[in-house]
């Protein structure tokens, strides 16, 4: 088996072609791993979810780190691997801009909204905002590949 770098555009094309990635927060120094789905564009990956334990730890610490990865014929794989920054688009006045362009981004993908929609739980209360765009600020990208 061959392990190679991955260039810089080479990661960014494996964020743009895939949807789904491994997000992972950090608080009171317990990690904190959970799937997401996001659309890649502008240096940012853009995301939607509802109230809860990822949003929460987030907004504690705004550090972050994301890995998409694909696999191919036999054992092969590529895989990337974000250091990032955690940003909030509120639904609020002076962030319009930018929480639309969240929704252009995210809306080019078939039911876009649905992952991020879905949570196990009791829904949130009137007081909190019923769901939370996103966007994770991509500080550093690296990337590996494998080949038989």
């Amino acid at each position: 088996m061959l392990i190679r770098t991955l260039s810089a555009l080479e990661c960014t094309k494996i964020l743009t072609a895939n949807r789904v990635g491994r997000l992972a927060c950090a608080k009171d120094g317990q990690p904190y791993v959970v799937p997401f789905h996001y659309a890649h564009a502008d240096a940012h990956l853009y995301a939607f979810s509802m109230p809860g334990k990822k949003i929460e730890w987030m907004r504690a610490n705004p550090l972050v780190s994301v890995q998409v990865d694909e696999h191919s014929q036999g054992r092969g794989w590529r895989s990337v691997v974000v250091d990032g920054r955690y940003e909030e688009l509120p639904d609020r006045i002076g962030h319009k801009l930018e929480r639309d362009h969240a929704w252009s981004v995210l809306s080019k993908h078939a039911d876009w909204w649905e992952p991020g929609a879905l949570k196990p739980v009791v829904p949130p209360t009137a007081d909190s905002a019923p769901h939370v765009f996103f966007r994770i600020l991509i500080e550093q990208v690296s990337g590996r590949e494998a080949t038989e």
